[in-house]
């Protein structure tokens, strides 16, 4: 039975030629083709931003897809293969087709003042600040007032997202087969007047926050890469996204392999 196969690359020089490489491969095994439209596996060549790019291409066919990364620098956290393995990967690509890993993905909404709102997926993080001033919120989980946030903003990460931007602002790393969502605040004030947690906080599957916000003027809010800003931005409510991610198992790295090569081990 045929693969469809798309594959997404950089533009640096070693991506293009490791593309180059994999795509005359490819060609090789009648039983591989690649594709544009439709795929049935993606192969991202670069790190993990190029990985986040493709899931946000093909995220409405969560369903149907399965990626699977080569990089070419440095160990990513969403890519088993190297640059060196091409040969090892294309011979295991016509075998073990249905096995794969699924994590957990961030369901975003945000609610504008006028009564719009916007749907998001997000494969590692969403943030959101006020900018050069302090941002007030009210951050409620389940329905119910939690805390009011003081400070530069907040971080809500999926457990893949969590070795991301989240660690930088202390918050915990969680293994990606926990189905939960993690918030952390970042720079947030605490004193004898304002009071929060101040520690990051692990939410159920089964839970959900709500960021209101209570500050006028320009927020902007990140979805991975991508940037929505300015007024009328009402709330952002953030649960665990019913869509999972598919990565394709043919050969994936123990996670916390992958957190101590990239955190701990020295070169």
């Amino acid at each position: 039975m045929t693969l469809r196969i798309a594959i997404i690359h950089n533009n640096e020089e070693k991506s293009l030629t490791v593309y180059s490489h994999l795509l005359s491969l490819l060609e090789e095994n009648k039983d591989l083709v690649v594709v544009e439209q439709n795929p049935e596996l993606v192969i991202t060549i670069g790190g993990d931003g190029t990985l986040l790019s493709a899931f946000h291409r093909y995220n409405h066919k969560l369903d149907e897809v399965r990626f699977l990364g080569v990089h070419t620098g440095h160990l990513g956290f969403y890519t088993d293969w190297r640059d060196y393995e091409l040969e090892e990967m294309v011979n295991s690509l016509c075998s073990d087709r249905d096995k794969s890993v699924s994590y957990p993905l961030l369901d975003v909404v945000i609610k504008f003042e006028d009564g719009r709102q916007k749907h998001f997926l997000a494969m590692n993080e969403s943030s959101v600040r006020k900018g050069s001033s302090t941002m007030v919120a009210d951050v409620y989980i389940k329905d119910e007032l939690f805390e009011r946030f003081r400070g530069d903003g907040l971080s809500i990460s999926t457990p893949t997202g969590s070795t991301a931007y989240n660690k930088s602002v202390g918050g915990a790393v969680v293994h990606p087969s926990i189905n939960a969502l993690q918030l952390a605040e970042i720079a947030s004030l605490n004193n004898r007047v304002f009071r929060t947690l101040g520690s990051p906080s692990i939410i159920g599957p089964r839970e959900w926050i709500e960021i209101f916000l209570n500050t006028e003027g320009k927020h902007m809010v990140t979805i991975d890469q991508l940037d929505v800003s300015g007024g009328g931005i009402q709330s952002i409510q953030y649960k665990i996204a019913k869509e999972r991610i598919h990565f394709a198992s043919y050969k994936h790295m123990h996670f916390w392999h992958r957190v101590k090569d990239a955190f701990i081990r020295e070169d």
